[in-house]
């Protein structure tokens, strides 16, 4: 009995610890990556702004509901064994240049996802800037240390050049 109360004792401390580093990461953070792909700046707005089609791609996506727009933006929720459904909204379209989505319902991180397409020489470059929140600080030490703040959208730039058949390497900007 002495050990399952050290343990419990142990844990519960763990925790603490976890929430008061937590508290100590602020509660907000700018991350972004870059890829180039091989395909025109129009083929890559397709597949980023064809909401349906995203489930073909993204491995962890299982489902995308159109919902009614808000104040004339776009609506959805996306579903996904990583994240569960996410309500998400297109706050500016600029074809096929540059997009602004954000996360618009959820209670323990938020933000915006602005999306820029650049014209190269053998195709286009994109740029993902997150400005995120996290909310809870038990969250936010996951995010900052074993996530990180990229990890997401890495995922999805490799996603996105396996459905053009390309093997894309993100980096920083």
């Amino acid at each position: 009995m002495k050990w399952v109360l050290i343990a419990l004792g142990v844990i519960v401390g763990l925790i603490l610890l976890i929430g008061l580093v937590g508290m100590l990461i602020p509660k907000a953070h700018v991350a972004s990556r870059k890829a180039r792909f091989n395909q025109t700046p129009e083929t890559v707005w397709d597949a980023i702004t064809d909401l349906q089609g995203q489930t073909s791609w993204r491995t962890s996506l299982t489902k995308v509901e159109r919902l009614p727009d808000r104040d004339g933006n776009a609506v959805w929720r996306e579903t996904s064994r990583r994240t569960g459904p996410l309500t998400m909204m297109i706050m500016t379209s600029d074809p096929p240049h540059r997009m602004v989505s954000q996360i618009v319902d959820n209670k323990s991180f938020g933000g915006t996802w602005t999306y820029e397409i650049t014209p190269t020489d053998s195709g286009c470059e994109l740029t993902i800037t997150e400005r995120g929140e996290i909310y809870n600080p038990i969250f936010r030490v996951f995010a900052r240390f074993v996530f990180g703040y990229t990890a997401t959208m890495e995922t999805y730039m490799k996603q996105l050049g396996t459905k053009f058949g390309e093997a894309i390497v993100p980096q920083a900007p």
